[in-house]
Protein backbone atom coordinates (compact mmCIF):
# COMPACT_ATOMS: atom_id res chain seq x y z
CA UNK A 1 0.00 0.00 0.00
CA UNK A 2 1.38 3.45 -0.86
CA UNK A 3 2.11 5.66 2.13
CA UNK A 4 1.27 9.31 1.63
CA UNK A 5 3.24 11.93 3.50
CA UNK A 6 1.32 13.58 6.35
CA UNK A 7 -0.46 16.77 5.34
CA UNK A 8 0.33 20.02 7.07
CA UNK A 9 -2.17 22.23 8.84
CA UNK A 10 -1.91 24.71 5.97
CA UNK A 11 -2.82 21.99 3.46
CA UNK A 12 -5.75 20.81 5.57
CA UNK A 13 -7.06 24.36 5.96
CA UNK A 14 -6.71 24.93 2.20
CA UNK A 15 -8.64 21.75 1.42
CA UNK A 16 -11.25 22.74 3.98
CA UNK A 17 -11.72 26.19 2.44
CA UNK A 18 -11.89 24.78 -1.10
CA UNK A 19 -14.22 21.95 -0.09
CA UNK A 20 -16.62 24.27 1.69
CA UNK A 21 -16.72 26.60 -1.33
CA UNK A 22 -17.31 23.67 -3.71
CA UNK A 23 -20.10 22.17 -1.60
CA UNK A 24 -21.87 25.46 -1.02
CA UNK A 25 -21.52 26.41 -4.74
CA UNK A 26 -22.87 23.03 -5.83
CA UNK A 27 -25.89 23.30 -3.53
CA UNK A 28 -26.59 26.85 -4.71
CA UNK A 29 -26.28 25.79 -8.37
CA UNK A 30 -28.63 22.83 -7.85
CA UNK A 31 -31.26 24.99 -6.19
CA UNK A 32 -31.03 27.61 -8.97
CA UNK A 33 -31.31 24.88 -11.64
CA UNK A 34 -34.45 23.39 -10.10
CA UNK A 35 -36.09 26.79 -9.74
CA UNK A 36 -35.36 27.83 -13.34
CA UNK A 37 -36.40 24.42 -14.67
CA UNK A 38 -39.84 24.78 -13.14
CA UNK A 39 -40.19 28.16 -14.79
CA UNK A 40 -38.71 27.13 -18.14
CA UNK A 41 -42.00 25.85 -19.70
CA UNK A 42 -43.93 27.78 -22.42
CA UNK A 43 -47.57 28.81 -22.08
CA UNK A 44 -49.98 28.57 -25.01
CA UNK A 45 -51.82 31.88 -25.18
CA UNK A 46 -55.15 32.09 -27.04
CA UNK A 47 -55.98 35.63 -28.00
CA UNK A 48 -59.52 36.96 -27.48
CA UNK A 49 -61.73 36.53 -30.52
CA UNK A 50 -60.05 33.34 -31.63
CA UNK A 51 -62.15 30.38 -32.64
CA UNK A 52 -63.64 28.47 -29.77
CA UNK A 53 -62.91 25.17 -31.48
CA UNK A 54 -59.82 25.53 -33.68
CA UNK A 55 -59.26 23.21 -36.60
CA UNK A 56 -57.04 20.16 -36.37
CA UNK A 57 -54.31 21.84 -38.40
CA UNK A 58 -54.25 24.83 -36.08
CA UNK A 59 -54.02 22.60 -33.05
CA UNK A 60 -51.10 20.70 -34.52
CA UNK A 61 -49.31 23.93 -35.35
CA UNK A 62 -49.83 25.20 -31.81
CA UNK A 63 -48.55 21.98 -30.26
CA UNK A 64 -45.44 22.06 -32.49
CA UNK A 65 -44.79 25.67 -31.52
CA UNK A 66 -45.21 24.81 -27.84
CA UNK A 67 -42.86 21.81 -28.05
CA UNK A 68 -40.27 23.88 -29.94
CA UNK A 69 -40.45 26.60 -27.28
CA UNK A 70 -40.03 24.06 -24.46
CA UNK A 71 -37.09 22.42 -26.23
CA UNK A 72 -35.43 25.78 -26.86
CA UNK A 73 -35.84 26.83 -23.20
CA UNK A 74 -34.53 23.46 -22.00
CA UNK A 75 -31.46 23.78 -24.23
CA UNK A 76 -30.81 27.27 -22.89
CA UNK A 77 -31.20 25.97 -19.32
CA UNK A 78 -28.74 23.14 -19.93
CA UNK A 79 -26.25 25.50 -21.56
CA UNK A 80 -26.56 27.83 -18.58
CA UNK A 81 -26.02 24.90 -16.22
CA UNK A 82 -22.90 23.81 -18.14
CA UNK A 83 -21.47 27.33 -18.07
CA UNK A 84 -22.26 27.61 -14.36
CA UNK A 85 -20.42 24.33 -13.68
CA UNK A 86 -17.39 25.63 -15.57
CA UNK A 87 -17.49 28.90 -13.60
CA UNK A 88 -17.87 26.95 -10.36
CA UNK A 89 -14.84 24.81 -11.20
CA UNK A 90 -12.75 27.89 -12.02
CA UNK A 91 -13.84 29.65 -8.83
CA UNK A 92 -13.09 26.49 -6.83
CA UNK A 93 -9.52 26.57 -8.11
CA UNK A 94 -9.34 30.28 -7.27
CA UNK A 95 -10.75 29.65 -3.79
CA UNK A 96 -8.15 26.92 -3.18
CA UNK A 97 -5.38 29.33 -4.14
CA UNK A 98 -6.83 32.07 -1.96
CA UNK A 99 -7.30 29.55 0.85
CA UNK A 100 -3.62 28.60 0.58
CA UNK A 101 -2.60 32.25 0.88
CA UNK A 102 -5.03 32.97 3.74
CA UNK A 103 -3.99 29.83 5.64
CA UNK A 104 -0.34 30.81 5.27
CA UNK A 105 -1.04 34.27 6.61
CA UNK A 106 -3.08 32.94 9.52
CA UNK A 107 -0.43 30.35 10.42
CA UNK A 108 2.50 32.75 10.08
CA UNK A 109 2.53 33.55 13.84
CA UNK A 110 2.65 29.81 14.56
CA UNK A 111 5.70 29.42 12.33
CA UNK A 112 7.37 32.31 14.13
CA UNK A 113 6.53 30.76 17.50
CA UNK A 114 7.86 27.38 16.38
CA UNK A 115 11.13 28.82 15.08
CA UNK A 116 11.67 30.88 18.23
CA UNK A 117 10.83 27.96 20.53
CA UNK A 118 13.33 25.74 18.73
CA UNK A 119 16.06 28.28 19.42
CA UNK A 120 15.32 28.36 23.14
CA UNK A 121 17.46 26.04 25.23
CA UNK A 122 18.72 25.84 28.80
CA UNK A 123 21.29 28.54 28.00
CA UNK A 124 18.78 31.17 26.86
CA UNK A 125 15.64 30.51 28.87
CA UNK A 126 15.31 34.26 29.29
CA UNK A 127 14.21 34.56 25.64
CA UNK A 128 10.47 35.07 25.08
CA UNK A 129 8.15 34.84 22.10
CA UNK A 130 6.62 38.30 22.71
CA UNK A 131 4.15 37.80 19.85
CA UNK A 132 2.79 41.14 18.59
CA UNK A 133 -0.69 41.71 17.22
CA UNK A 134 -4.25 41.64 18.51
CA UNK A 135 -5.20 39.71 21.61
CA UNK A 136 -6.58 36.61 19.91
CA UNK A 137 -6.15 32.87 20.41
CA UNK A 138 -2.62 32.87 18.96
CA UNK A 139 -1.60 35.78 21.19
CA UNK A 140 -3.03 33.96 24.20
CA UNK A 141 -1.09 30.82 23.25
CA UNK A 142 2.14 32.81 22.92
CA UNK A 143 1.58 34.48 26.30
CA UNK A 144 0.92 31.07 27.85
CA UNK A 145 4.20 29.73 26.42
CA UNK A 146 6.02 32.82 27.72
CA UNK A 147 4.59 32.19 31.18
CA UNK A 148 5.66 28.55 30.99
CA UNK A 149 9.18 29.62 29.98
CA UNK A 150 9.31 32.06 32.90
CA UNK A 151 8.32 29.33 35.36
CA UNK A 152 10.79 26.91 33.77
CA UNK A 153 13.57 29.49 34.00
CA UNK A 154 12.83 30.10 37.67
CA UNK A 155 12.71 26.35 38.35
CA UNK A 156 16.00 25.69 36.54
CA UNK A 157 17.67 28.58 38.37
CA UNK A 158 16.36 27.24 41.67
CA UNK A 159 17.60 23.75 40.88
CA UNK A 160 21.01 25.10 39.90
CA UNK A 161 21.28 27.05 43.15
CA UNK A 162 20.11 24.01 45.09
CA UNK A 163 22.66 21.74 43.39
CA UNK A 164 25.47 24.22 44.02
CA UNK A 165 24.48 24.71 47.66
CA UNK A 166 24.00 20.98 48.22
CA UNK A 167 27.41 20.25 46.72
CA UNK A 168 28.98 22.88 48.95
CA UNK A 169 27.22 21.60 52.06
CA UNK A 170 28.15 17.99 51.32
CA UNK A 171 31.75 18.92 50.52
CA UNK A 172 32.21 20.72 53.84
CA UNK A 173 32.03 17.64 56.13
CA UNK A 174 34.13 15.63 53.71
CA UNK A 175 36.79 18.35 53.65
CA UNK A 176 36.75 18.56 57.45
CA UNK A 177 37.13 14.80 57.72
CA UNK A 178 40.03 14.82 55.28
CA UNK A 179 41.72 17.67 57.15
CA UNK A 180 41.40 15.96 60.54
CA UNK A 181 42.74 12.69 59.14
CA UNK A 182 45.71 14.50 57.59
CA UNK A 183 46.48 16.23 60.87
CA UNK A 184 46.23 12.94 62.77
CA UNK A 185 48.54 11.26 60.27
CA UNK A 186 51.17 13.98 60.62
CA UNK A 187 50.89 14.10 64.42
CA UNK A 188 51.23 10.59 65.88
CA UNK A 189 51.05 11.96 69.44
CA UNK A 190 47.54 13.39 68.93
CA UNK A 191 44.78 12.02 71.15
CA UNK A 192 42.74 9.55 69.08
CA UNK A 193 39.72 9.94 71.35
CA UNK A 194 39.32 13.60 70.49
CA UNK A 195 39.74 12.78 66.79
CA UNK A 196 37.06 10.07 66.96
CA UNK A 197 34.63 12.44 68.70
CA UNK A 198 35.12 15.16 66.11
CA UNK A 199 34.86 12.69 63.23
CA UNK A 200 31.65 11.35 64.75
CA UNK A 201 30.23 14.87 64.96
CA UNK A 202 31.13 15.66 61.34
CA UNK A 203 29.78 12.32 60.13
CA UNK A 204 26.51 12.88 62.00
CA UNK A 205 26.11 16.23 60.30
CA UNK A 206 26.72 14.65 56.89
CA UNK A 207 24.12 11.95 57.62
CA UNK A 208 21.58 14.56 58.75
CA UNK A 209 22.16 16.56 55.59
CA UNK A 210 21.79 13.48 53.37
CA UNK A 211 18.57 12.43 55.10
CA UNK A 212 17.21 15.95 54.76
CA UNK A 213 17.97 15.96 51.03
CA UNK A 214 16.25 12.59 50.61
CA UNK A 215 13.22 13.82 52.55
CA UNK A 216 13.09 16.97 50.44
CA UNK A 217 13.20 14.93 47.24
CA UNK A 218 10.48 12.61 48.50
CA UNK A 219 8.21 15.56 49.27
CA UNK A 220 8.86 17.18 45.89
CA UNK A 221 7.93 13.97 44.05
CA UNK A 222 4.72 13.52 46.12
CA UNK A 223 5.49 9.82 46.42
CA UNK A 224 3.30 9.14 49.43
CA UNK A 225 -0.11 7.72 50.29
CA UNK A 226 -2.77 10.08 51.62
CA UNK A 227 -4.68 9.27 54.77
CA UNK A 228 -6.72 11.27 57.32
CA UNK A 229 -4.43 13.15 59.70
CA UNK A 230 -5.14 15.50 62.62
CA UNK A 231 -2.54 18.25 62.97
CA UNK A 232 -3.39 18.72 66.64
CA UNK A 233 -2.19 15.20 67.46
CA UNK A 234 0.99 15.73 65.46
CA UNK A 235 1.64 19.02 67.29
CA UNK A 236 1.32 17.31 70.66
CA UNK A 237 3.61 14.46 69.57
CA UNK A 238 6.27 16.84 68.23
CA UNK A 239 6.02 18.94 71.39
CA UNK A 240 6.63 15.92 73.61
CA UNK A 241 9.61 14.88 71.47
CA UNK A 242 11.31 18.30 71.58
CA UNK A 243 10.33 19.19 75.14
CA UNK A 244 13.72 18.08 76.59
CA UNK A 245 15.55 20.29 74.06
CA UNK A 246 13.33 23.25 74.95
CA UNK A 247 13.83 22.67 78.67
CA UNK A 248 17.60 22.46 78.18
CA UNK A 249 17.57 25.89 76.55
CA UNK A 250 15.14 27.38 79.05
CA UNK A 251 12.38 27.91 76.48
CA UNK A 252 8.72 27.56 77.40
CA UNK A 253 6.51 25.75 74.88
CA UNK A 254 2.78 26.45 74.97
CA UNK A 255 0.42 24.36 72.84
CA UNK A 256 -3.22 25.15 72.00
CA UNK A 257 -4.15 22.18 69.86
CA UNK A 258 -7.70 22.28 68.56
CA UNK A 259 -8.77 19.57 66.08
CA UNK A 260 -7.41 20.33 62.61
CA UNK A 261 -8.20 17.42 60.27
CA UNK A 262 -6.52 17.15 56.89
CA UNK A 263 -5.29 14.43 54.52
CA UNK A 264 -1.76 13.42 53.61
CA UNK A 265 1.26 11.47 54.75
CA UNK A 266 1.38 11.26 58.53
CA UNK A 267 5.17 10.82 58.52
CA UNK A 268 5.78 13.85 56.30
CA UNK A 269 3.31 16.05 58.19
CA UNK A 270 4.90 15.02 61.48
CA UNK A 271 8.27 16.02 60.02
CA UNK A 272 6.71 19.36 59.01
CA UNK A 273 5.50 20.08 62.54
CA UNK A 274 8.77 18.85 64.08
CA UNK A 275 10.87 21.05 61.79
CA UNK A 276 8.81 24.13 62.61
CA UNK A 277 9.03 23.50 66.34
CA UNK A 278 12.73 22.67 66.18
CA UNK A 279 13.38 25.84 64.18
CA UNK A 280 11.44 27.90 66.73
CA UNK A 281 13.47 26.44 69.60
CA UNK A 282 16.84 26.73 67.86
CA UNK A 283 16.40 30.35 66.75
CA UNK A 284 15.11 31.86 69.96
CA UNK A 285 16.33 34.09 72.76
CA UNK A 286 19.40 32.86 74.68
CA UNK A 287 17.27 32.63 77.82
CA UNK A 288 13.64 33.15 78.78
CA UNK A 289 12.30 32.50 75.30
CA UNK A 290 8.92 31.08 74.40
CA UNK A 291 7.25 29.11 71.62
CA UNK A 292 3.52 29.04 70.88
CA UNK A 293 2.00 26.22 68.82
CA UNK A 294 -1.66 26.44 67.76
CA UNK A 295 -3.80 24.31 65.47
CA UNK A 296 -7.32 25.03 64.28
CA UNK A 297 -9.82 24.14 61.57
CA UNK A 298 -10.31 27.31 59.56
CA UNK A 299 -12.77 27.99 56.73
CA UNK A 300 -10.11 27.14 54.16
CA UNK A 301 -8.81 23.99 55.87
CA UNK A 302 -6.45 23.02 58.67
CA UNK A 303 -4.17 25.75 60.04
CA UNK A 304 -0.94 25.26 62.01
CA UNK A 305 0.82 28.28 63.52
CA UNK A 306 4.19 28.25 65.28
CA UNK A 307 5.47 31.49 66.83
CA UNK A 308 8.66 32.09 68.75
CA UNK A 309 10.43 34.94 70.46
CA UNK A 310 13.79 36.05 69.19
CA UNK A 311 15.72 38.84 67.55
CA UNK A 312 14.10 41.41 65.29
CA UNK A 313 13.96 40.08 61.72
CA UNK A 314 14.11 42.09 58.53
CA UNK A 315 10.82 41.86 56.62
CA UNK A 316 12.76 41.41 53.36
CA UNK A 317 14.83 38.55 54.81
CA UNK A 318 11.94 36.50 56.19
CA UNK A 319 10.48 35.24 52.85
CA UNK A 320 13.92 33.90 51.82
CA UNK A 321 14.29 31.73 54.93
CA UNK A 322 12.29 28.95 53.26
CA UNK A 323 14.85 28.66 50.46
CA UNK A 324 17.27 25.72 50.72
CA UNK A 325 20.44 26.44 52.72
CA UNK A 326 19.32 29.96 53.65
CA UNK A 327 19.86 30.44 57.37
CA UNK A 328 20.15 34.19 57.89
CA UNK A 329 23.27 35.49 59.60
CA UNK A 330 21.48 36.70 62.71
CA UNK A 331 19.67 33.37 63.15
CA UNK A 332 22.66 31.00 63.06
CA UNK A 333 23.72 29.53 66.39
CA UNK A 334 26.96 27.69 66.83
CA UNK A 335 25.41 25.01 69.02
CA UNK A 336 22.55 24.24 66.67
CA UNK A 337 23.31 25.51 63.19
CA UNK A 338 21.32 22.84 61.37
CA UNK A 339 21.74 21.95 57.73
CA UNK A 340 19.76 24.86 56.29
CA UNK A 341 16.88 22.72 54.99
CA UNK A 342 14.40 22.87 57.87
CA UNK A 343 12.02 25.49 56.51
CA UNK A 344 12.69 24.40 52.92
CA UNK A 345 11.44 20.91 53.83
CA UNK A 346 8.40 22.44 55.56
CA UNK A 347 7.55 24.44 52.45
CA UNK A 348 8.06 21.44 50.16
CA UNK A 349 5.86 19.19 52.32
CA UNK A 350 3.15 21.86 52.50
CA UNK A 351 3.15 22.36 48.72
CA UNK A 352 3.12 18.59 48.16
CA UNK A 353 -0.07 18.47 50.27
CA UNK A 354 -1.65 21.30 48.22
CA UNK A 355 -1.00 23.73 51.05
CA UNK A 356 1.20 26.76 51.67
CA UNK A 357 3.76 28.06 54.16
CA UNK A 358 3.65 31.72 55.18
CA UNK A 359 6.49 33.36 57.12
CA UNK A 360 6.20 36.74 58.80
CA UNK A 361 8.26 38.63 61.39
CA UNK A 362 6.62 38.58 64.78
CA UNK A 363 5.98 41.95 66.47
CA UNK A 364 8.56 42.34 69.22
CA UNK A 365 11.00 39.90 67.62
CA UNK A 366 10.93 36.34 66.43
CA UNK A 367 9.13 34.55 63.64
CA UNK A 368 5.56 33.50 62.90
CA UNK A 369 5.18 30.46 60.61
CA UNK A 370 1.72 29.51 59.34
CA UNK A 371 0.90 26.36 57.40
CA UNK A 372 -2.48 26.01 55.69
CA UNK A 373 -3.58 22.62 54.40
CA UNK A 374 -6.81 21.47 52.74
CA UNK A 375 -9.48 20.18 55.10
CA UNK A 376 -10.31 16.49 55.39
CA UNK A 377 -13.70 16.04 53.68
CA UNK A 378 -13.93 12.31 54.30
Amino acid sequence: MPRFPPTTVRQRLTLLYGGLFLVSGTVLLAIAYLLFRRASGANLVVLPGAETRPSLHAREMAEKAYASSVERNTDLLHQGLLRSVIVLAVMTVVSVALGWLVAGRVLRPLRVMTATTRQISERNLDQRLSLPGPHDELKELADTIDGLLARLQAHVAEQQRFAANASHELRTPLALTQAMLDVARNDPTRDDGDLVDRLHEVNTRAIDLTEALLLLGRADQRSFTREPVDLSLLAEEAGETLLPLAAERGIAVETAADPAPTTGSRALLLQLVTNLLDNAIAHNLPAGGAVWVTTAAGPGGAVLTVENTGEELDADLVPTLAEPFRRGAERVRADHAGVGLGLAIVKSIAVAHDGALTLAPRPGGGLRATVRLPADHV
